[in-house]
């Protein structure tokens, strides 16, 4: 399967957009898991932890690998500051004992907690390089969202923006709206990721709202609406890393350790599903691509706006699918 073209197939600047991609899974330690990055992409093993690595210097940049648990690994804030007090005694017991009792913290999680491989932006074209891992990944035995009421694992990708300005962030966000329910159709959303808040749907009043021909937000406006509307990240796609980005003074996002900033779009949706031999990156980047593709034809998409506002005003979910089936159909 070969990626999808977008129809902003590079930035402003010319260069070819990118990709990041975040997969977890079980049954592979991080350990193992560095080991098939390296021999699939190149580059050299940093060990950062006992449940934590980097595999740098790779063709496309660095890989992390690690354990998805934050009391996994050692507080990197602790570490400053033992660093600071150099040869204190205390400090340094105190530090090997924070660092111990992590170790033993992901050695007991280790079965439950996935293990997590984030992959540096590669171009959209390079894509089907990360197949290749995933069957890899699939060969050693790697588990998946289906093989356990316990996990709930998901493939997060981070589309570059083909553009930053509000209309285009807006017209995104539209098309996303209207799309959803589809794609959670396609994609056939694990009962246990449904149950999970990792990524909820948005709220139907929000998406009306949104979705009126009168709604032209300027910046600050459609970033504290949609704050007010979705208080947590937890969303299908999270629009807070890119309003980070764009706005890193806002008051409701400066200072926020658990946002980072990036020029991308946070898709969150998407199961992870290596023990199918069927699934891949390249799927649901190709699913991805039915967004942008409507977010750039702006006459379609006053048409499904419209055609959304109406339908639910007085009908069911269940039938909205039907409509939009028929228009995937034709697309």
């Amino acid at each position: 399967m070969k990626p999808a073209a977008p129809p902003s197939p590079r930035t402003p600047e010319g260069q070819l957009r990118r990709v990041g991609v975040e997969i977890e899974f079980a049954a592979i330690a991080p350990t193992a898991a560095a080991e098939l990055v390296r021999d699939r992409f190149g580059g050299e093993i940093e060990r950062l932890g006992p449940h934590r690595y980097k595999v740098v210097d790779t063709r496309h940049g660095d890989f992390t690998i690690e354990l998805d648990a934050k009391y996994a690994h050692p507080d990197d804030k602790l570490l400053a500051k033992a660093r600071e007090h150099g040869d204190d005694e205390w400090s340094h017991l105190r530090l090997e004992l924070h660092n111990r009792t992590r170790a033993l913290i992901g050695d007991a999680v280790a079965g439950v907690v996935p293990t997590e491989i984030v992959c540096p932006p590669l171009p959209w074209l390079a894509l089907g390089e990360l197949d290749g891992l995933f069957d890899a990944l699939r060969r050693q035995g790697a588990r998946d969202t289906r093989d356990s009421l316990l996990y709930g694992f998901g493939l997060h990708l981070n589309p570059e923006v083909p553009d930053t300005d509000v209309e285009s962030v807006l017209a995104h966000l539209r098309a996303y709206l209207i799309l959803a329910e589809w794609l959670r159709e396609e994609i056939d959303i694990d009962i246990t990721r449904e149950v999970l808040p990792h990524a909820n749907p948005f709220p139907r009043d929000y998406a009306l709202r949104v979705l009126e021909p009168d709604y032209r937000p300027d910046l600050d406006t459609l970033i504290d609406d949609y704050m007010a509307a979705n208080p947590s990240r937890n969303r299908e796609l999270d629009f807070y890393p890119l309003f980070a980005f764009l706005s890193p003074d806002h008051p409701g996002l400066a200072n926020d350790d658990r946002v980072k900033p990036r020029p991308t779009y946070h898709y969150r949706l998407p199961n992870a599903q290596l023990s199918q031999p069927d699934w891949s990156a390249t799927a649901e980047w190709n699913r991805w691509v039915e967004v942008e593709r409507l977010a750039a034809d702006p006459t379609r998409l006053a048409e499904r706006s419209a055609a959304y506002i109406a339908h639910h005003s007085r009908s069911s979910v269940s039938r909205w699918l039907d409509r939009l089936r028929e228009w995937m159909k034709d697309a």
